[in-house]
């Protein structure tokens, strides 16, 4: 067997243990089901059990899951994420990670190496953070749209970071490339806003239990033609992906509530599912833990990294707690705020592929954004805890 049929068969198999594992484990400690993708694909990885390798067809397959997860995450944005008190203290948190985080970043490796640093020490993992909301049942709630603001910028600025300043264009170029995109997102965006839409709602609800499956298709158009603009004018691809997700959820705004929550569950199948899962057990195979191992000092800078980012990231993110927060979910909104991965394993890959950064570099950074996810989820909700056991009791 290949290595590339080995792949098609692990890779499926890693994904279907994860969630098994995360419900056994969960009866002790709640923890996110992509720290098990993460930690099952560097088990069954070259440099621990060796049962599967790199792979251009599962690495199409993540591709598409990265895709797919910046495009759920456009579709939880809410006003409060881009307007109003909340969404200018979490851009005001953001541009204070980003400013220190590129300083930090100096100190490590110069030149565009910072900004790389910079990105990953400045980025929150919405994406990542949104199932634990919504299982939580924060969506909606002051605490959910603070962390959902924070974690629009967490993703918004850094992917503009990464379309501006490393697409291998010229500032000023990459500027007015940009402004092209956002002149034809904020149009789309527009026209998806201005009217309710009636027709392609009854297109969605007509075939929502038939082979036509409309919903998921206009989806794929969608993302298609505004992904496929991001390429054409060179800027990364997710910014596309995101701002298809913030079109689909205009478009579906005033479709009634039953329609827009059968779209999201087969939404959900698809990706939390199938595609997104591919990619974190994907970024798990690729991780680079051999530099690590080889040498204890590297290996020792990861839990440095991880103090970096609740510094830089989540301290900052604070700003933009409730009004009447108290001072523990104040803690917590830092903590979630300091969750990253997604942005970390995207910009890594391409400090790497553009030789700006080391692999051992990018280890550290993603071996801080894995434990980032397994350790701040877990604190925020101990945090929480009497607070919403106290909330319960007044219910």
């Amino acid at each position: 067997m290949n290595d590339a049929t080995r792949a098609l068969l692990v890779v499926p198999l890693l994904i279907f243990a994860a969630p098994i594992l995360a419900r056994l484990v969960g009866r002790w400690i709640k923890i996110p089901v992509i720290v098990y993708e993460l930690m099952l694909g560097i088990l069954a990885g070259p440099a621990l059990l060796g049962w599967v390798g790199e792979s251009a067809f599962i690495s199409h397959l993540s591709s598409f899951g990265v895709t797919l997860l910046f495009f759920i995450a456009g579709t939880e944005i809410t006003r409060s994420a881009i307007r109003g008190r909340t969404a200018k203290r979490a851009w005001l948190g953001w541009f204070i990670s980003i400013a220190v985080g590129i300083g930090a970043g100096f100190l490590v490796s110069p030149g565009l190496g910072a900004l790389i640093i910079g990105i990953s020490l400045a980025s929150t993992a919405l994406g990542t953070l949104l199932p634990i909301l919504r299982d939580d049942g924060d969506l909606g709630t002051p605490f959910g749209n603070a962390i959902g603001a924070i974690g629009a910028a967490g993703e918004f600025g850094p992917i503009l970071a990464i379309s501006l300043f490393l697409g291998g264009r010229s500032f000023g170029t990459a500027t007015v490339v940009l402004a092209i995109f956002a002149v034809v997102a904020l149009t789309a965006l527009y026209q998806a806003g201005r009217s309710p839409h009636r027709h392609l709602h009854r297109l969605v609800e007509s075939t929502l239990e038939t082979s036509g499956q409309f919903a998921i298709r206009a989806i794929l158009a969608i993302l298609a033609v505004l992904v496929w603009l991001a390429l054409e004018l060179g800027i990364d691809t997710l910014l596309g992906a995101f701002t298809a997700g913030i079109v689909w959820k205009l478009l579906m705004r005033d479709a009634n509530e039953k329609t827009q929550k059968s779209v999201e569950a087969k939404v959900d199948g698809v990706a939390f599912g199938f595609l997104i899962p591919i990619f974190f057990v994907y970024t798990g195979v690729k991780f680079d833990l051999a530099s690590l191992l080889d040498d204890p000092k590297t290996f020792a800078a990861i839990p440095v990294v991880l103090v970096a980012l609740l510094l830089i990231r989540g301290v900052p993110s604070m700003l933009a707690a409730p009004e009447d927060a108290s001072r523990r979910e104040i803690l917590a909104t830092g903590f979630l705020g300091a969750t990253a991965l997604p942005i970390i394993v995207v910009v890594t890959e391409i400090g790497v592929r553009e030789g700006l950064l080391t692999s051992t570099h990018s280890a550290i950074l993603v071996g801080a954004g894995v434990l980032s996810v397994l350790i701040f989820p877990l604190v925020a909700g101990a945090l929480r805890k009497p607070e919403l056991v106290a909330a319960t009791g007044d219910n």
